[in-house]
């Protein structure tokens, strides 16, 4: 900007006749960008932040620093971002869990998921994918969701399911499965999936329905055993595995995640934009979208507006999840 012309503006800002905002977009970012994820280390959507940073960084001649904050199935993250300063210097890594699912399942809110938010990109999808742990599989002589199915039925309440935390796709993935399939099984939230999958594999728990990327290096390594993906088509990641619903003849089961970037609501359209367009060239590459594709996810992108309208429809599809699966938070 012009130095005169700016100084002008300036004169003009201070007497309150020109937005703040105006010199904030101008100068974003100026410090380094804080990326809230709502969850443990080791979980999706932590590993999905600690890929998209870098990138961000590069562009943008800031650091963007991951920082976990979990608690009440992402809530807690979620709601310190809504009250941070529109800025553009506060993002959340959002997931279908703290702006899909919560506002059906939580009687209280500490947000609101729409009005609170200025919806950014979609950064990925994935399927979620049913694992057990390989020697109580191997004990219980169940290799296939129908053995699941099976042994679930004829022990009720027998069997630990652990989930990410209350509400999170991946204990609705549960509750819509035990829904469909009529059987009980006794839920387990955990603070986030890296602490799940720990329990998981030492044996603590019996089986869970994880986001694919986070599971994918234990099921490679035999630390797991893995069933099925959640999602409607078979996953890429791992094609000779069936979905539920074609393993347990469930037409219409279908429980994927989403992960995208949001910011509080009032932050600049030009700051929005800008981060957007970084994000859809950087899930474009070659390198990353490899990598992505490799361990599970589908990177995206999408524009603002997109993402705002996929929000919502996701909003109101959950809703009726919850609603079939009787899931409740108290």
């Amino acid at each position: 900007m012009h130095r005169v012309y700016r100084r002008q503006l300036l004169a003009l800002a201070a007497a309150g006749l020109l937005p703040a905002t105006l010199f904030a977009q101008d100068r974003w970012p100026s410090r380094p960008v804080r990326i809230v994820v709502p969850f443990p280390p080791g979980g999706t959507t932590d590993i999905l932040a600690r890929a998209l940073a870098p990138e961000l960084a590069r562009v943008f001649g800031q650091q963007f620093i991951v920082d976990n904050k979990a608690g009440a199935g992402g809530n807690v993250g979620a709601a310190e971002v809504a009250k941070a300063a529109p800025d553009g210097h506060t993002l959340l890594m959002g997931t279908v869990g703290t702006h899909g699912i919560n506002q059906s399942l939580y009687p209280k809110m500490l947000f609101d998921p729409i009005k609170d938010f200025a919806p950014i990109t979609l950064v990925a999808g994935v399927p979620n994918v049913l694992v057990m742990n390989p020697a109580k599989a191997d004990a219980l002589k169940i290799d296939s969701v129908p053995d699941l199915i099976r042994h679930a039925k004829a022990n009720p309440g027998r069997l630990n399911m652990a989930s990410s935390g209350n509400g999170t796709s991946i204990h609705l993935s549960g509750e819509l499965f035990k829904s469909m399939t009529g059987t009980f099984m006794v839920h387990f939230p955990y603070r986030g999936s890296g602490p799940a999958l720990l329990d998981l594999i030492g044996g603590t728990m019996d089986l869970m329905f994880d986001n694919l990327p986070s599971a994918l290096p234990h099921i490679k390594s035999g630390r797991l055993k893995a069933l099925a993906v959640t999602s409607a088509q078979r996953s890429a990641a791992l094609p000779e595995l069936p979905t539920v619903a074609e393993a347990a003849k469930l037409p219409g089961f279908d429980a994927s995640s989403w992960f995208g970037l949001l910011a509080p609501a009032g932050t600049p359209a030009d700051i929005v934009n800008r981060i957007q367009q970084e994000t859809a060239k950087a899930m474009a590459t070659p390198a990353l979208k490899e990598r992505l594709l490799a361990q599970g996810a589908i990177p995206s992108g999408m524009p603002p507006a997109d993402f705002a309208a996929y929000i919502a429809a996701e909003t109101k599809k959950w809703a009726q999840v919850v609603k079939v699966s009787g899931a409740k938070v108290d």
